[in-house]
C-alpha cells in the first residue's frame, strides 16, 4: 500500500473532540505520515509536498466511529418492515442461512461504502451467521471488503449455539457448537487480530444474544477473549421480550444475567441497552461496560428509546450504531447522531442531549467503546489521520449559525473529503478507491441471489 499523503486543510471550522473540546471558528490539520501532525487556528504551516486542501466552507471533524453493525444484511433490506424484533429475526433468519463468502463480500462492500459516505472511517461488524457451507465469511467476505473500500474495521466473530430445538430462536441449521466457535474464534483472533497502534483491523469476540446462545458459550467466549486480549461484544436490553425471555429462563434481568457469566467490564460493550433500570446502569456504570446506541434500528422495530442522557450521567462510555441495514436500511452514521439527540430530546426535553453531544457519541464516544480511543475519535496530534470535511457553504447550510448544529440537526451535508489514516476514502462525495456503480451491481445481484434461494423471488 502506497505511503499516506502529506495533506494541509486549512480555512475551515475545525472541530477536534479533544479533551477540552476546542473548537476553531478558521482553522487547520496537517496530516503526515497517517497521522495528525498540527491542529490549530488561523492558515496552517506548510510540510514538504504537502497537498494543500482549501477547506473554506467547510468543517472538519474527526471521522464517525460506527459501533454495531451486521454488515451481511444488506442484502436482505426491506424485508418484515413492520415486523417486532423477534418477528423479523424469524422472518430473516431462514433466509440468512443461505449466506456464503461471495454474498458476504457483496454485502459489505455495499455497507462499508455507504458508511464511508455517511463520513464513516472505522466500523466494527458483528456477524454471527455462519452456515456450515457458506465458507470464509469473516476474513474472504468483510476484511477483504474493509481494505478495498479502505475502512479502519473491527469485525467480531459473532456466534449461536441455542437453537430452537433447546429452546433459542435461531433455527437449528444455522447455530454451531461450543467448540466449533471457539476454534474459529481463536483462529480468527490469532490470524487477523493487530494490537499495534497503526492497526487497521482488530477482532472481537460477540456471542449473538442471551435468546441465541448459551451460558456455556458466554462463560468460555468471555475467557478466551480475556486471555487474548481482545474485546468482548453482544446484544443486550434491546426489548421487552428479551427481558421477559431472561427472568422466564434465567430467573434474571439481562444485565444481571450477563454479569453473573463475567460479561461486564472495561473490555465489554452491548448493543442497544434500550430497556435497563436505575440498577443496571449502576452496573455498568461501575464496570465500565460501554453501550451501542442504536437510535434509529431501536424506533424501525419499536424497540423503545435508550436512557441515553442516564446512560451519560452515570459515565457509561455510550457510542453510536447503524445496526444492520436490514434494520435500518439508510445505514448512514450521521443521521444516527441527528436521531439520537432528536428521541432523547422527545423523551427527556430539550437539554436532554446537546448538539455536540450527539456528534460526541458518535466520534470519540465510538472510539472509547471500541477501545480505540488512543488512536481515533478526535483530532490531536499524534492520532491516526481519521478526518471527514464536510462542505456546509451550500442551500441548506450556509446561513445556519453554528456549523455543529448544522452538521448534527441540519439535512447531511456534502463530503468534501474523508481520510483514513491519511489516505483518501471519498472526494466530493465519491468514493476513491471503489466504484460505487460496481458496489450496487454486486450487492443487487447477491441479493438476488439470497432470495432466490430462500424462495422468496422466482
Amino acid at each position: 500500500m502506497a505511503h499516506p499523503t502529506a495533506f494541509a486543510v486549512e480555512g475551515c471550522a475545525v472541530v477536534t473532540m479533544d479533551p477540552h473540546r476546542v473548537e476553531h471558528a478558521v482553522g487547520h490539520v496537517v496530516v503526515e505520515g497517517g497521522r495528525i501532525a498540527a491542529v490549530g487556528s488561523g492558515p496552517a504551516p506548510r510540510p514538504t509536498d504537502a497537498r494543500i486542501v482549501d477547506g473554506r466552507g467547510c468543517v472538519l471533524t474527526p471521522g464517525l466511529v460506527n459501533a454495531h453493525h451486521h454488515l451481511y444484511q444488506w442484502v436482505t433490506r426491506g424485508l418484515a418492515v413492520d415486523a417486532t424484533l423477534f418477528e423479523w429475526l424469524t422472518t430473516l433468519y431462514p433466509v440468512w442461512a443461505g449466506l456464503d463468502e461471495d454474498i458476504g463480500h457483496a454485502a459489505a462492500a455495499a455497507g462499508l461504502g455507504r458508511l464511508a459516505l455517511s463520513g464513516c472511517t472505522t466500523s466494527m461488524d458483528h456477524h454471527y451467521v455462519f452456515p456450515s457451507d457458506g465458507g470464509d465469511l469473516l476474513a474472504a467476505a468483510e476484511i477483504r471488503a474493509a481494505g478495498e473500500v479502505g475502512m479502519r474495521f473491527l469485525p467480531t466473530r459473532g456466534s449461536m449455539d441455542l437453537g430452537r430445538r433447546d429452546g433459542g430462536l435461531p433455527p437449528d441449521a444455522v447455530v454451531e457448537t461450543v467448540d466449533a466457535i471457539l476454534a474459529a474464534t481463536a483462529d480468527a483472533i490469532d490470524r487477523y487480530h493487530d494490537p499495534s497502534p497503526e492497526a487497521t483491523v482488530r477482532i472481537g469476540v460477540a456471542p449473538c444474544s442471551p435468546f441465541s446462545v448459551t451460558a456455556d458459550l458466554l462463560r468460555e467466549s468471555a475467557a478466551l477473549a480475556r486471555d487474548r486480549g481482545v474485546r468482548l461484544h453482544t446484544h443486550l436490553a434491546e426489548t421487552r421480550d428479551e427481558e421477559e425471555f431472561c427472568r422466564e429462563r434465567f430467573g434474571s434481568t439481562p444485565v444481571d444475567y450477563v454479569g453473573s457469566l463475567g460479561w461486564l467490564g472495561d473490555d465489554v460493550w452491548l448493543a442497544h441497552g434500550v430497556h435497563l433500570s436505575d440498577d443496571a446502569i449502576g452496573r455498568l456504570s461501575a464496570s465500565g461496560t460501554g453501550v451501542a446506541h442504536c437510535p434509529s434500528s431501536n424506533a424501525r422495530l419499536g424497540a423503545g428509546i435508550a436512557r441515553t442522557r442516564d446512560l451519560l450521567a452515570a459515565h457509561v462510555p455510550v457510542g453510536l450504531g447503524v445496526d444492520g441495514a436490514a434494520s435500518n436500511e439508510a445505514s448512514a452514521l450521521l443521521e444516527e447522531a441527528r436521531h439520537a439527540l432528536l428521541l432523547a430530546r422527545a423523551v427527556g426535553g430539550p437539554q436532554a442531549l446537546g448538539v455536540r453531544d450527539a456528534l460526541e457519541l458518535a466520534t470519540i464516544g465510538g472510539a472509547r467503546v471500541l477501545g480505540w480511543d488512543d488512536r481515533i475519535g478526535s483530532i490531536e496530534v499524534g492520532k491516526a489521520a481519521d478526518l471527514a470535511l464536510w462542505r456546509v457553504d451550500g442551500l441548506a447550510h450556509a446561513d445556519l449559525a453554528d456549523p455543529v448544529a448544522g452538521l448534527v440537526i441540519g439535512s447531511p451535508p456534502p463530503l468534501e473529503l474523508l481520510l483514513v489514516g491519511g489516505r483518501p476514502v471519498v472526494e466530493r462525495d465519491r468514493l476513491s478507491a471503489v466504484d460505487e456503480d460496481d458496489l450496487t451491481r454486486g450487492a443487487v445481484a447477491a441479493s438476488t441471489t439470497l432470495l432466490r434461494r430462500a424462495g422468496l423471488v422466482a
